[in-house]
């Protein structure tokens, strides 16, 4: 059975679970910090304290593929289990794999995580369009199909991104504009939120940028990488109630205890509800 579209879905979670999204990244540093190996056993015991500290009260849990596939075969284990409990537990799952690419290999990309036969199946994943926005039809369908969501990369937190993203197309828009009207074309007349949503980096000041697109709008940088809930006002201007803040260390440094997890998770969470009107 499809389900309800993925947009419904994740203003429905954050209007009553808080408007967070929480990293799952196991890379290496945070596994020593908290006192585990960087092997299989450290990636399992970290993975299995974040969902089941956050999985029940975030609207949002978003495992970064990369950490995990590091390990082989055993590490995708490990995120197929993250993701099939963190979703059982009622949080919306975001992976962040970042894929992009062309024709029948971007068709096996949304096969992986946007068919709901898939062990990896998740409600929403993150996509690159620098291969052109048409290259991501693929995933776009498919995400409709199975009522999931896309997130398509759009003005980045990394300096390097500024090259591609702020380039000039030939009709003047800068590139990462011209993908953001494609996706408020794919969002069109989607109510209360559309499913295609834009990555934009929180750290950004003022984007200059048309965000208006009835969708998402994912914003890493909250935390560790220096941006507030606060700034989200100033970044996002008018679309700031659609904003997905997401944190990574800034809540999992407070591990490896459960409640030292939930408590940071809920600080950021009321912190945005402070910064970001209801309406």
């Amino acid at each position: 059975m499809t389900l309800e579209p993925f947009g419904a879905r994740l203003r429905h979670a954050m209007d009553t679970r808080g408007p967070l999204c929480v990293g799952i990244d196991p890379h290496a540093s945070l596994l020593t910090s908290w006192g585990l190996n960087d092997d299989i056993a450290g990636l399992e015991r970290f993975t299995r304290t974040v969902v089941e500290a956050l999985a029940d009260r975030v609207a949002v849990l978003k495992p970064q593929s990369a950490f995990f596939e590091r390990f082989g075969s055993r590490g995708v284990a490990v995120l197929e289990k993250a993701v099939e409990e963190a979703r059982a537990a009622g949080a919306l799952v975001l992976m962040d794999a970042k894929r992009g690419d062309i024709g029948s290999t971007m068709g096996a990309y949304a096969a992986t995580y946007l068919d709901k036969d898939s062990p990896l199946f998740s409600d929403a994943v993150t996509v690159s369009p620098y291969l052109g926005f048409g290259s991501l039809r693929p995933a776009l369908d498919a995400a409709a199909v199975s009522g999931a969501g896309v997130f398509v990369l759009a003005l980045t937190s990394n300096p390097e991104g500024a090259e591609v993203q702020r380039a000039t197309a030939a009709d003047g828009r800068t590139l990462a504009q011209v993908m953001l009207d494609h996706m408020a074309a794919e969002n069109e007349g989607a109510t209360p939120l559309g499913s295609v949503g834009a990555v934009v980096g929180a750290t950004l000041g003022d984007t200059g940028a048309d965000l208006s697109i009835n969708g998402p709008l994912l914003a890493p940088g909250i935390g560790a990488q220096g941006a507030t809930p606060a700034d989200l006002p100033r970044v996002f201007g008018a679309a700031v109630r659609n904003v997905v803040p997401s944190v990574s260390r800034g809540v999992l440094r407070h591990g490896p205890d459960a409640s030292g997890l939930r408590e940071a998770a809920g600080r950021f969470a009321d912190e945005v509800r402070s910064a970001v009107p209801e309406s």
